[in-house]
């Protein structure tokens, strides 16, 4: 998941944490209330850098979710120390350590040395990584007791090497300093944020004071730090650190030696700002890089001399040869797709009205009246573009510079569609913020991922010093103070890539309404690259899957325009989370493009001629919406339990197993039976209670 919504969705993170101590050596609570702390770190690799002072990369082998044997996996991180990125050309200090969460898996069907690489982002802002690795494209699923994995057979690291991370610190397994700290689950109904992390002192008598016995949605752990100037604001700060990263993973990560050493970038939701800012960033610092290095042989040749060189353009860097950039039903620019938000609900492929006429009317007409939203976040994403004309320095903005233009137009104005959809539509039209074929609480993708990271041996596997955190809440307050959400430059950066010879392809799911396939096509359309016009002219082609159906027919997994190493893909039947949805056709997309062959059929080695043909829109492929899935609140990603169950859930009067809520029981509550406690449960102590 990944772009931001008005309640600020949180796929809750999943705690671990062990007794709780007080001052005197009591443990507050039930016996079976406690969390716990994640485990000692154990048989990591240190490796320090041979070329920047301070900077490690740390590694091990977690022997867990790949499975499939001769095929290795790595999860560790890059710690670069504070100031290391203090060059005074892209922002303001960096006063704190980032440490950065990977974890790598070799290709299954391909020898490590020679397959590509790619990247994997999800989005946020704030959202980890370990989401589409364990939910959607990675190598292994996650069972519905929370605990087992088993294979994935349509793992997008059959033919290619996989990096999945997260970032900015302080997201996923990433931190800045690690922080012990209460946490609170928290329903839709109970606030923005779906939990709350609260720094707290363990050893101190008046924060232990403080704290809530731990039950169902209370317990302890540790995490980073919480504050928002620990972590990056911006897509542009993001971009920066991550560049860092990848200088030091890429020369210096030992199970890594490539014979193609081809980068390419997936990013899913916001990942539409992460995606083309990130690769524009590399592809800017590889030209300087370029620069530096005749500069030098210019300098060793005696033919230019006393010019001095940048910390990031030193003759040592590495240059990143960007191969394609993939973006997953992505928020790329809110002016051209947020009129989408507007329509979508009511004029979509499977006969869905989610807004009346007059909400729909009202919406459009705040959107496109004189002074009006439209021009409002038009005037905010130009403001803000002003502030940094050089794409190399882009720096974070402070509040005081931002002023009420941008204020008004984010909350009051691109914020309006969401929140219409989420507040001012009757019960009965009410449906998936992700998924409009699904309910509200929506229990698919299967978030199951959150209780298996929560497992001491999962963490020991890892290598990991903090819990998990699916989504940051401080990472999300500081993009949105810095109005990323708004600003503009996106589409501009695609075109850079584009024109630069980078292929870019596009992938969104038709059922989708937090960034749905219509902006999404909106966006493409809109991007000014040298061949837009030509683009707009391509026709949509039937994207085929390889293998035909019963009757030998060949099935159809959606529809795809493409010319030349740029393309836009409607995908049938699929959520936000298109490799979850449609595991086959996202891994399509994903390998043709990789590999350079056409996204309709995987035929054709692609050059700048190709150029699908077929209807000009594609709007004539009709879908009946899905059977609504049987609803199962599992507490630690509250969006899935209906009001009235959190309730009791917040009580602990409820029987949970696995994490699911199955049945009532009022002496839970009457015994705080925790996080830890609940797991003990035997089958003969339920009365199931139904859809729960």
């Amino acid at each position: 998941m990944g772009s931001l919504r008005p309640s600020r969705k949180v796929d809750i993170l999943a705690v671990k944490a062990q007794p709780m101590r007080s001052p005197d050596g009591l443990v507050p609570g039930s016996a079976g209330a406690s969390a716990q702390f994640p485990p000692e770190p154990e048989g990591v690799t240190v490796l320090r850098s041979q070329f920047h002072e301070n900077v490690t990369i740390s590694f091990k082998d977690p022997g867990i979710c790949e499975t499939t044997p001769g095929v290795k996996s790595y999860s560790g991180y890059v710690h670069l120390p504070p100031g290391f990125l203090d060059d005074g050309e892209h922002g303001g200090a960096q006063d704190y350590p980032i440490n950065t969460f990977f974890w790598f898996f070799e290709a299954r069907n391909r020898p490590a040395a020679e397959a590509p690489l790619a990247i994997w982002l999800n989005g946020g802002p704030g959202a980890s990584s370990m989401m589409g690795l364990l939910q959607g494209n990675g190598p292994c699923f996650v069972a519905d007791d929370s605990a087992a994995t088993y294979l994935n057979p349509w793992s997008w690291n059959n033919e290619v090497n996989m990096l999945y991370l997260d970032q900015p610190a302080q997201v996923g397994f990433s931190y800045d300093v690690p922080t012990n700290a209460t946490v609170r689950l928290r329903g839709a109904e109970d606030g923005e944020d779906y939990y709350e992390i609260v720094p707290t002192n363990f050893t101190s008598e008046v924060d232990f004071g403080k704290l809530l016995l731990a039950n169902l949605t209370t317990g302890v752990g540790t995490f980073g730090s919480q504050r928002l100037d620990h972590t990056a604001n911006t897509t542009a700060r993001a971009a920066h650190a991550l560049w860092h990263f990848a200088q030091t993973w890429f020369t210096e990560f030992p199970h890594y030696r490539p014979v193609d050493d081809r980068i390419s970038l997936w990013a899913e939701g916001y990942g539409g700002h992460y995606g083309p800012g990130i690769m524009r960033f590399f592809q800017e610092m590889n030209e300087k890089i370029a620069t530096t290095r005749r500069r030098s042989s210019k300098e060793e040749k005696g033919e230019e001399k006393g010019k001095g060189k940048g910390i990031e353009t030193e003759k040592d860097a590495h240059y990143l040869h960007l191969d394609t950039l993939g973006i997953v039903n992505g928020l790329i620019d809110m002016v051209t797709q947020i009129e989408s938000y507007i329509t979508f609900p009511s004029y979509n492929t499977y006969g869905i009205h989610i807004f009346d006429q007059s909400l729909q009317d009202k919406l459009w007409h705040n959107w496109t009246r004189p002074h009006g939203c439209k021009e409002q976040v038009s005037a905010c994403a130009e403001h803000l573009r002003d502030q940094d004309q050089l794409p190399l320095k882009r720096n974070p903005l402070s509040l005081k510079n931002i002023g009420d233009v941008c204020t008004n137009a984010t909350e009051e104005c691109a914020m309006a569609p969401w929140t219409a959809y989420r507040t001012l539509i009757p019960d009965e039209r009410v449906r998936g913020w992700y998924d409009i074929a699904h309910p509200k609480h929506d229990p698919f993708p299967a978030p199951y991922y959150l209780g298996y990271l929560r497992h001491a041996h999962v963490q020991a596997a890892l290598g990991v010093p903090v819990n998990y955190t699916a989504r940051s809440a401080a990472v999300a307050a500081g993009f949105e103070a810095t109005h990323d959400l708004v600003r503009g430059g996106f589409l501009e950066d695609v075109a850079y890539l584009l024109d630069a010879g980078v292929k870019v392809h596009l992938m969104y799911g038709d059922r989708d309404f937090a960034c749905n396939w219509v902006g999404g096509e909106a966006a493409s359309l809109a991007v000014p690259h040298a061949r837009r016009d030509e683009f707009a002219n391509a026709g949509y082609a039937e994207m085929l899957l390889t293998e035909p159906d019963a009757s030998g027919e060949w099935r159809m997994g959606g529809l795809t325009r493409q010319l030349g190493n740029f393309s836009f893909t409607r995908v049938f039947q699929a959520g936000h989370e298109v490799p979850s949805y449609a595991p086959e056709a996202a891994y399509r997309i994903f390998n043709r493009a990789m590999f350079g062959r056409d996204v309709a059929t995987g035929k054709v080695r692609v050059d700048d001629g190709y150029k699908t043909r077929g209807p000009p829109d594609a709007w004539d492929w009709l879908n009946m919406p899905p059977d609504w899935p049987h609803p199962r609140c599992y507490i630690l990603e509250p969006l899935t339990c209906a009001p009235e169950v959190w309730e009791r859930v917040k009580k602990g009067a409820v029987v949970v197993k696995d994490w699911f809520v199955v049945g009532d029981n009022e002496k839970n509550a009457e015994n705080g039976k925790g996080w830890d406690g609940m797991q003990r449960l035997k089958e003969d102590d339920q009365d199931v209670i139904g859809d729960l």
